[in-house]
């Protein structure tokens, strides 16, 4: 989370920057690692699946369009948590923080650990999954606790080779593969319930979407965000969502869904059968970077959430996340979020994982659309310098689409998924007990 001072940033930022920067903030390793998942829920049927790509997206648009109205009206440091502060009081806000710190940014570097581990077992052999992840984990919080500097460079390599394997899986995917797998039929597979799966693909394919709340972030920086925000929202995930399409078509023009279905990472896969096992193993190591990345990205996102509570008093031990080392970073931060991450991957789940982290976030996302909708009417004459295009359709379409994916993984999707989004919301409750605790504590 970085400070979003927007009285001090240039206004220099046009339309085509704006949209490249939300595109570049979501392409992450969803798109290499989801298909196993997506092709487990359909039954090994590719139809719905690649319907999942084109409907998340749109959900996301929506969720993005809705999210920069309160993101620009509120610039605050904290993102959601100020958000939400701000609409429904400072113990909601803290609850985001508290979901976020020991939940979602944990768990999501976890998961790309895992997945970091499995790439590697290409070229180690299976057996050394759990070592490598929190190997991997180590590596990240090395990174971020030599500066800011040094972390952001790491990120400029991590994005370019992430951009390697995407362009080269998709050119040659369609030039090298048969052409000959089923694309759109059938739907799904026998005996599966649409509705059911539709919210199981879309936690998935969330996954994949995740980095749009980013948006308030560019605002500052727009020479015009009422009027150019929406077109760079709109178009930067519409791209994304015909990348994601293509690759995924490319995908299956080289291997079926239901031998997806099966793989655990299937980019690997078709990487091999594209170019050869020396050719895949490149291709598998730029993913590997790729996926390093984003992890790298989190912890950096993570640790700064953590420290915001952290200065607030709101947390056990504040005073020592609190503290920043010499490189000018929150280091007991960094370290607190990389030792929940490294706990995260003992379960050597990645899908599971992300299943858990997305699911929690979205239960704050939706309560952000329905802060867009109360400050509204709390503060109507707070200037606004962009609003929700097509209010209070757009943010409608935000709060179903959320309430749906709440729904499904609490109620519809099996004991397993039930228990799993259970476990998720009480270990968010129990930072009630401790902002009680810890706010009574600061006022004495």
């Amino acid at each position: 989370m970085e400070k979003n001072n927007n009285q001090e940033l240039k206004k220099n930022l046009g339309m085509s920057t704006a949209m490249a920067t939300v595109v570049g903030c979501v392409i992450g390793s969803g798109v290499f690692l989801k298909p196993q998942a997506i092709y487990t829920a359909t039954g090994g049927a590719p139809g719905l699946g690649m319907l999942a790509w084109l409907i998340t997206g749109l959900v996301c648009i929506a969720a993005a369009m809705t999210f920069a109205e309160v993101a620009i009206m509120i610039p605050k440091t904290g993102g959601m948590v100020a958000y939400l502060e701000e609409a429904f009081g400072k113990k909601v806000g803290f609850l985001a923080g508290w979901m976020q710190t020991i939940l979602f940014y944990p768990a999501m570097i976890a998961a790309l650990a895992v997945a970091f581990a499995q790439q590697a077992a290409l070229f180690i052999g299976d057996g050394y999954t759990l070592p490598v992840a929190i190997l991997a984990v180590i590596i990240v919080f090395i990174l971020n606790s030599l500066g800011s500097a040094v972390g952001g460079g790491a990120q400029v390599i991590f994005t370019i080779c992430k951009l390697i394997p995407l362009v080269l899986l998709m050119v040659f995917g369609f030039i090298r593969g048969s052409g000959e797998n089923p694309i759109f039929s059938p739907m799904i597979g026998e005996g599966l319930n649409p509705a059911v799966v539709l919210g199981q693909l879309m936690i998935a394919v969330l996954f994949a979407f995740e980095g749009w709340t980013n948006v308030g972030a560019i605002a500052g920086e727009m020479k015009n965000p009422g009027k150019d925000l929406p077109v760079a929202i709109v178009g930067g995930v519409s791209m994304i969502m015909a990348i994601y399409f293509i690759i995924n078509l490319a995908y299956l023009w080289v291997l079926p869904a239901d031998e997806m279905m099966n793989i655990a990472v299937p980019a690997s896969a078709v990487a091999i059968a594209v170019f050869g096992d020396f050719g895949g193993k490149i291709i598998s190591v730029g993913i590997m970077i790729s996926v390093l990345g984003a992890a790298n990205g989190f912890i950096l996102s993570g640790s700064r959430v953590a420290y915001s509570l952290a200065a607030e008093g709101t947390l056990p031990a504040s005073k020592s996340l609190a503290k920043i080392s010499k490189a000018q970073v929150p280091i007991n931060s960094i370290l607190l979020v990389g030792i929940l991450a490294c706990l995260y991957a003992i379960s050597g789940q990645f899908n599971t994982l992300t299943n858990l982290a997305v699911f929690s976030c979205w239960i704050f996302y939706t309560l952000t659309f329905f802060a867009v909708i109360r400050l509204r009417k709390t503060q109507p004459d707070r200037t606004r310098t962009y609003k929700v295009p097509l209010y209070p359709v757009i943010p409608a379409i935000a709060i179903i689409s959320g309430l749906y994916v709440i729904v499904n993984q609490l109620f519809m999707s099996g004991m397993t998924t039930t228990l799993l989004a259970i476990g998720g919301i009480i270990l968010t409750l129990i930072g009630l007990p401790i902002y009680t605790v810890m706010t009574k504590k600061n006022n004495q």
